[in-house]
């Protein structure tokens, strides 16, 4: 819908856009934007709380109203071998494809744009704010982008022809197609692989695995910049047999050259009596993940350590010291270890 134009009565609204991907079947509106598959009756949402039926067409309902827009540091992301010490203009509306019981910000992600408290930016006004504020990447973030996936689509194809990169910080939990046409415009991504098997995926988050090695290798294969996460949960993804065959597949498919954080679980929304992930289970899980062959592997949410800094695989120097989020110094010159030239994998300029 035309945002000048006012909303027919009864419609999705002014912040809504007709979606890409959904198909009118007997039983409803189908989406097929994502693994859920949702069948949608008559202004019905769906369960990324996103998308709405209406007059047999699917409708987003998260497009140019961010609920969160923010400039960070692009380390937050995290996104530790794509521009260090830049700053990435951060957006994000409400809603989400999945509903992990461990979510950080189940705030917005696990309820309606039409529930929260909310900005006018489309994405015309989104890539002006992020040249204002002198930022080289726009991030899709904080809850997930692939549930906003019209109002993500959008502003990184005008973000590109501005000359301004797109970062996608994201679960994963998407279909072949949209994924692939949505590459095109996605220069970095951080996937959040949460575990690695079927019964954690569907009791855990309300997911499943395959969708999200699948979405791994068609980032790598168009060319994206990868980055990925993995949540450690105590009592949930803390199985270091689990964790071992993750850094397998994971060096089997080609990723042994692609950053790995693992990250320190806090008690938050459904599981508060749970403990925080202690730093000696972090600690076993990074050195399953050498041991297996991945290069570069980051220990998140624990300040203070030497995890958060990047070696060279060859020499072993620190070639990029952190604090939090700041690059304290960095000797990488040209994409190339400053001491032995080894080539450090990521985009350093």
């Amino acid at each position: 819908m035309n945002p000048d134009t006012p909303p027919p009565p009864g419609s999705p609204g002014k912040y809504s856009k007709e979606s890409l991907y959904y198909i009118l079947t007997p039983k409803g509106v189908k989406c097929q934007l994502c693994p859920n598959q949702c069948v949608l009756k008559e202004g019905q949402e769906g369960l990324c709380r996103n998308h709405v039926a209406y007059d047999d067409k699917l409708y987003s309902i998260a497009y140019g109203n961010p609920c969160s827009v923010h400039v960070d540091p692009i380390e937050k992301k995290p996104l530790f071998h794509y521009l260090p010490s830049t700053e990435s203009f951060s957006i994000a509306t409400a809603g989400c494809t999945l509903a992990c019981m461990n979510c950080q910000n189940w705030e917005i992600s696990q309820v309606s744009p039409r529930t929260t408290n909310n900005l006018e930016l489309f994405p015309v006004q989104v890539v002006q704010e992020a040249a204002a504020n002198g930022c080289k990447t726009i991030a899709y973030t904080y809850s997930e982008p692939l549930s906003f996936y019209e109002y993500t689509f959008d502003t990184s194809k005008l973000a590109r022809a501005r000359g301004i990169k797109n970062l996608l910080i994201s679960n994963g939990y998407i279909n072949e197609k949209p994924l692939r046409e949505l590459s095109k415009y996605i220069d970095a991504a951080n996937i959040n692989l949460k575990s690695f098997t079927e019964d954690t995926y569907a009791k855990l988050n309300g997911g499943s695995l395959e969708p999200i090695l699948r979405t791994l290798k068609i980032l790598k294969e168009e060319g994206v910049w990868l980055e990925i996460t993995n949540l450690i949960v105590p009592n949930w993804t803390d199985n270091m047999n689990m964790i071992q065959e993750m850094c397998g597949w994971l060096v089997a498919n080609g990723f042994a050259d692609y950053p790995l954080h693992f990250s320190r679980f806090f008690p938050l929304y459904k599981l508060t009596s749970l403990p925080y992930t202690p730093l000696p289970t972090l600690e076993k899980a990074y050195n399953i993940a050498r041991k297996a062959g991945i290069n570069h592997v980051y220990i998140g949410n624990v300040p203070g350590t030497d995890y958060e800094n990047t070696y060279c695989p060859k020499c072993k120097k620190m070639v990029v010291e952190r604090r939090g989020f700041t690059v304290v110094s960095n000797h990488i010159v040209k994409g190339d270890c400053g001491y032995c030239n080894t080539r450090i994998n990521g985009v350093w300029a």
